[in-house]
Formats: structure tokens, sequence, C-alpha cells
């Protein structure tokens, strides 16, 4: 019995209780909560798209062990983390990762994240359908889940295909922040764009009719 105990706490310390159990289904795509094995892939994504993410060096290992270790695991318990991890699978393998960070539960917002495997990310239709797809599944997460009103999220102009991914499902550009930030020695623009929980809802009602 002490052993069942164990297996079953360290089951729930491995998943975000405030999630509840989310996940969330289109065709053979899902998202639900990440899952601390992801940690070495994550790493070799973001090492390999260094340019496209606030992350000013590569990351090692042991970094990436010791974040998941010290930081992420911490918070599957918490009743209001800080931010919420989600793994995008098709037909049950990593595809991508995103999720909702800095979020502030008092004022029910957060800032959406998404990266997908580089070698998919080559194909910009490819990615272009599979970022939509994931922010269409993350809203559910995030409004119906969570209950947040508001999610938004910053894309640097020059990749113009994740801005085009975003606008198409359902966030409204708010405005732009010249010259925010430096890409391989050239300053560029970010597009702040964000979705309310109001336009999802009218957005999911229109399409129910």
């Amino acid at each position: 019995m002490k052993t069942e105990r164990s297996d079953s706490s360290e089951n729930q310390a491995c998943e975000y209780s405030c999630l509840k159990g989310f996940r969330e289904k289109d065709m053979a795509y899902e998202v639900s909560s990440i899952k601390m094995e992801d940690s070495i892939p994550i790493m070799r994504w973001r090492n390999e798209q260094i340019s496209s993410l606030r992350q000013n060096k590569p990351l090692t290992e042991e970094d990436q062990l010791r974040y998941f270790e010290e930081t992420v695991r911490p918070q599957f318990s918490e009743e209001k983390p800080v931010q919420v991890l989600l793994r995008f699978t098709h037909e049950d393998k990593l595809i991508g990762y995103g999720g909702l960070v800095h979020l502030n539960w008092e004022d029910a917002r957060g800032e959406v994240s998404f990266l997908l495997e580089p070698e998919r990310a080559k194909d910009r239709n490819l990615y272009e359908r599979e970022c939509k797809l994931f922010m269409n599944l993350l809203m559910k997460c995030a409004f119906l889940t969570l209950n947040l009103n508001k999610i938004s999220t910053e894309a640097y102009s020059h990749r113009e295909f994740h801005v085009r991914a975003l606008e198409s499902s359902g966030f409204t550009r708010e405005g732009l922040l010249r010259e925010q930030t430096q890409i391989q020695g050239k300053w560029t623009d970010a597009v702040i764009a964000s979705c309310l929980k109001s336009e999802y809802l009218e957005k999911a009602s229109y399409g129910k009719e």
C-alpha cells in the first residue's frame, strides 16, 4: 500500500493540478501538460532556433534539467502557477511545445509561447497550419480551463509566417514595438497581438451555428 501511495503522489506531481487533467485533441494532434521527459528535446529545439527566441545563449543539458527540476516541477502542484507549459503531439509523438507564461491571476491574463520542432518549422505552410492548430487548442485551455480573460504574444516581425498564423487563429494585432531586439546583428520590430475570452467565445459560438 505504501508503494501505491508513493506512485500515485508521483503521478500527481508530474502534471499541472490547475489543468484538471486537460487534454484536447484535433484529429491526430493533442495538447496536454508538459512532461519531465520533454526537457532535452525542447532544449535541442531551442538551441537550433535561438534567433526566434528571447534566449541569448545555447542551453546545456545541465541547465535544462535543473530548470525542469527546480522551476517546472514545483509548479505542477500550485493552484496558480506563474507558467503552464503544454506539450504538442502528432500521433503521440512530441512535435512542439508552448503554453502560458508570466501569468497574472489577479488580472486573468498570460503571455503565449510556442515552438515547433525545427524540421517541421522549415516548411512554412506546415508551420502556419500547426501553429494555428496549437493556438486553437491552447485557447480552450486558457479560456475554458484556466478561465483567463486575455492572452497576448510578442512575435518578431521578420517571422511573417508566424504572425500570419497567430492572426488567422484569432489574435488581433495591438501594435508594434519598433526595433525591439537584435536578430543576427539587425534591429527587429516586435508585433504585439492578443485575444480576449469574449472574442474566443463569440468565434466558438459562431462556429456552432
